[in-house]
């Protein structure tokens, strides 16, 4: 009796608590995560830059609130907060929604334009709201990018978009699709000013966003997860029948597929922009603050003279030897790293970005090899494929745009020579590249670290000057190709790189290098600091020397140095 007595008690109890199952707090105060279905805390949420603090998944962010994340207080300026309305296809009931959506989101259209400032740094800034026809653009979005492009072009501003777009606006037909072509030619003219851009991509980024600002930055972040293409995944199974990969569209496919310099968290956005603009203020007078003392001869040793050809060749292989990213991060700050060629993929086997030399901007790239057995196969052993060739011209096209000096680091056994870089361009990705850098007007230097295979190394070598480390080779191939060619044999290899004529004293002898960095013992992690101060003490005097220097002339100096061989 006393047992049923109980039972009935917790009956009870448990009916009168699971009418009142949710907390008993004022309502707003909890929400429901849209993502992974989390009661959680609203004010968790703000403070955490609208990111669910338990799944970790994106809100998408209002565009007051966006420019409250990035732009410091009291410093943003907003341009053309009214704009009159227009019906311009008089499209049925379209100017009732727009007055219903005025009214439920308090915006005057789908994006909020202006200028401010980013931890000092001026820009002009838009920012999409997804809540406004889900951030379509109309000819009232149109108009607005594009007026504060002009503006930031007459200004010598630069200009930061956060897209967030469902596409076209389909009450507008054909004067919204004119729109994608107005906004561009904006940004055309930006560009051709020497004016940066960066497009920051949030999900959703769709249709003819994409296909016009969105994916036109000088670079292109994206937060992570976000939904990035120009036809949605809906329409693409509709059309094709087929059920789409998982992470198709993400922010991290097109980082792999080469469209997007990085992703960010949106609690570093902030920051990286700063950082990023910061890099993109030219120095006045940067050659001054250059010393070319004790820079050395750059003469090779005598040890260099009495080494076999062929323990060269071994040295140059070393798995030991620094690679590209080593000598980054003894000799450069602030390294950024972009990634992709634009087109169809980010090779890991050519690394670069932006960093700063004694305050000045550089932009630097190397041909990277992996220390180990997984990297390696990351790197395709330092061999890029014809998207790592158009990565490296992308970049340096791009510090021709701002003024930046280029540093490569050249360290491969040769181009990729797979069935599918055949099929992709790889003699033509080469060629592209001797013939655009033979002309870029900002100082080149290439520095051969290890090996320098063929045209896959040339390519990345058509420089003002180009030094070798004092154990690296530079070949018109390999060793052992060359003694399959001539002699049938590739046993050969060691005679054959003594007739060759590869090491760097001989290549000093032959002026077609203009220094050697003494390795007095072979480059390793133990003695990186002190190579690094030798590269260091070159780059100044080749920096203060080429800094003073107009970009004709630094072309034309570039194409008499080849033109002598």
């Amino acid at each position: 009796m006393l047992k049923n007595m109980f039972k009935k008690t917790y009956t009870l109890l448990d009916t009168k608590y699971k009418k009142t199952d949710e907390p008993s707090v004022p309502q707003g105060l909890w929400r429901r995560c849209n993502k992974c279905g989390q009661p959680i805390y609203v004010d968790d949420v703000k403070a955490n830059y609208y990111i669910c603090p338990k799944c970790h998944g994106y809100f998408r962010a209002h565009a007051y609130r966006r420019i409250e994340m990035t732009i410091d207080e009291g410093t943003f300026e907003e341009w053309n907060k009214e704009m009159p309305f227009e019906n311009p296809l008089k499209f049925p009931g379209y100017e009732k929604k727009v007055n219903a959506t005025k009214e439920k989101t308090k915006l005057n259209e789908a994006v909020v334009t202006g200028k401010g400032k980013i931890l000092g740094n001026d820009a002009v800034v838009a920012v999409c709201d997804a809540r406004f026809f889900m951030s379509s653009m109309g000819h009232i979005v149109g108009e607005k990018i594009t007026y504060a492009v002009e503006r930031a072009t007459a200004e010598k501003l630069p200009v930061i978009i956060f897209a967030c777009s469902g596409g076209a606006r389909m009450q507008e037909g054909i004067v919204s699709l004119m729109q994608m072509a107005k906004t561009s030619a904006a940004l055309k003219r930006h560009h051709e000013a020497g004016q940066l851009f960066i497009s920051v991509l949030t999900d959703p980024t769709t249709g003819g966003v994409t296909a016009s600002f969105a994916m036109l930055g000088d670079i292109i972040l994206a937060e992570p997860n976000a939904l990035i293409g120009f036809a949605g995944p809906r329409v693409i199974e509709q059309t094709i029948g087929q059920k789409l990969p998982e992470g198709f569209q993400r922010s991290e496919f097109l980082l792999e597929h080469g469209f997007v310099d990085k992703i960010v968290e949106r609690e570093h956005m902030k920051e990286t922009l700063a950082s990023i603009l910061a890099m993109h203020r030219k120095p006045e007078n940067a050659a001054a603050v250059l010393s070319a003392e004790g820079a050395g001869t750059g003469a090779p040793s005598k040890r260099a003279a009495q080494r076999d050809a062929w323990d060269t060749v071994q040295l140059s292989r070393n798995a030991d030897r620094p690679t590209a990213m080593d000598y980054i991060d003894a000799l450069f700050d602030n390294f950024m790293e972009f990634h992709g060629d634009r087109y169809f993929k980010d090779d890991g086997a050519v690394v670069g970005g932006i960093a700063t030399f004694k305050g000045i901007p550089v932009t630097v790239i190397g041909q990277q090899k992996g220390k180990n057995t997984k990297e390696n196969l990351k790197r395709n052993f330092g061999m890029p494929s014809p998207e790592g060739y158009r990565k490296a011209l992308r970049l340096m096209k791009q510090a021709e745009t701002f003024g930046r000096p280029v540093i490569c680091f050249v360290d491969t056994p040769g181009a990729f020579c797979g069935m599918e870089a055949e099929e992709r361009g790889q003699g033509e990705a080469i060629a592209r590249n001797l013939f655009e850098i033979s002309d870029l007007k900002v100082p080149v230097l290439s520095i051969v670290i290890g090996e320098g295979g063929s045209g896959g190394a040339l390519a990345m070598a058509v420089a003002n000057e180009v030094w070798m480390m004092e154990n690296a080779i530079y070949s018109v191939l390999s060793p052992e190709g060359f003694a399959s060619i001539l002699w049938k044999d590739s046993k050969k290899a060691p005679e054959a790189s003594r007739v060759m004529k590869i090491t760097a004293k001989d290549l000093y002898d032959l002026k077609i290098i203009e220094r050697v960095i003494v390795e007095d013992e072979p480059a390793s992690a133990n003695n990186m600091t002190v190579i690094a101060d030798e590269i260091r003490r070159g780059l100044e005097e080749f920096l203060a020397k080429r800094l003073s220097m107009t970009g004709e002339e630094l072309a034309a100096e570039r194409y008499e140095r080849f033109r002598r061989m």
